[in-house]
């Protein structure tokens, strides 16, 4: 057939079909190209023109609805309508979207202090007693990059009233007379860093005076600590943790020593297995401990290098700021690892048990 035919597409006469003349083969479709459709009123929208919608803020809302009508029925049969609403209103407010934490909107050098684990101090706005502390933890971090794996920066001042604590785990708090106490905001931060995990080490500094006259640091400390959720305290134990965290200590001086030192009071439970060494406190590391031997000047190194304060008189005053240093280094490790080492002491009497059982069982 005649290309010229071809080309005026299927008819009669030309059926569609492959024709093949030779080696030479032409397709002839049934229909020519696709002609869009017309119908009264339609109209055709292309994708561009419809995009999807986003439906991730409705479905987050309707589980919000549906968590706080949860909780409405489980208070309401629990507890009553006022705390089922209460309830729900909390938790709406907690799944409600709130401005994101910038890593650009934080503090820098708290973030170079978390990330180089480096101790903070509380600034008191006493240049001498600020200047002892930064000394103190200075000398603490080079005994510890000297002695340990630990290897801390350089430490850092906190402003309680301007500063974020949730990046910190230890905080060292010298107590002053004349200090004044931290505003309402602060003290949340305090509590929030207290109950994850944070330490605080106040220091009284009046070790060598205490019971003596002078004036009570005691006072001053329960005026700035009094917002604190402070657990009950008690006296260090013979055979707390923190007496074999790295070194084996039997007391915890400082510039001065012989005064108690105050940590959390162990669990009735704990108390009742006297015969079980490394009692573990509440919540495995105590987040308050108070004394008042005034260690900051006792770690104290100055610039070159050397003791900043002095200490006692001959090898007594050395072998004092040794053992100020080592209980430094404890405390440190106590804070990072907490109560690994009450858990070790514990592996021994374990397997006896085991081993004692298996020889019983049948």
């Amino acid at each position: 057939m005649p290309a010229a035919d071809l080309a005026q597409g299927p008819g009669p006469d030309r059926p569609a079909g492959i024709y093949a003349a030779g080696e030479r083969r032409q397709a002839l479709n049934a229909g020519g190209p696709f002609v869009r459709a017309t119908w009264p009123g339609a109209t055709v929208e292309t994708v561009a023109a419809t995009p999807g919608r986003d439906l991730k803020g409705a479905l987050l809302a309707a589980v919000a609805l549906l968590l706080a009508l949860d909780a409405i029925g489980s208070a309401w049969l629990g507890r009553g309508r006022r705390r089922g609403a209460l309830a729900a209103v909390a938790l709406a407010l907690a799944l409600l979207p709130g401005p994101r934490a910038q890593a650009q909107d934080m503090d820098p050098d708290l973030m170079r202090a978390a990330a180089d684990v480096a101790l903070a101090y509380v600034v008191t706005g006493d240049t001498r007693i600020d200047q002892a502390s930064e000394q103190g933890l200075a000398g603490l971090s080079q005994a510890l990059r000297s002695r340990t794996s630990v290897e801390p920066g350089q430490p850092i001042g906190i402003d309680l009233d301007q500063d974020d604590l949730s990046l910190l785990t230890f905080l060292y708090w010298p107590i002053t007379d004349a200090q004044p106490a931290p505003g309402p905001q602060a003290y949340l931060r305090l509590n929030a860093f207290l109950r994850s995990g944070g330490m605080i080490l106040f220091d009284t500094r009046d070790g060598d005076i205490a019971g003596v006259g002078g004036p009570d640091m005691s006072q001053a400390l329960r005026r700035l600590a009094a917002p604190l959720d402070i657990p009950p305290l008690a006296p260090i134990p013979d055979d707390h943790v923190l007496t074999r965290t790295f070194y084996l200590l039997d007391d915890f001086p400082g510039r001065w020593q012989g005064n108690p030192v105050w940590a959390e009071a162990p669990t009735v439970a704990a108390e009742a297995e006297a015969g079980v060494p490394f009692r573990q406190l509440n919540d495995g590391v105590t987040p308050v401990i108070i004394g008042g031997n005034s260690w900051a000047e006792a770690w104290a190194v100055n610039a070159d290098g050397y003791a900043a304060f002095p200490i006692g008189q001959g090898w007594e005053g050395d072998r004092q700021r040794e053992m100020a240093s080592r209980f430094g280094v404890n405390l440190i490790m106590y804070v990072l690892t907490g109560n690994y080492k009450s858990d070790q002491v514990h592996v021994p009497a374990l397997l006896d048990r085991l081993r004692t059982e298996e020889i019983l069982a049948p």
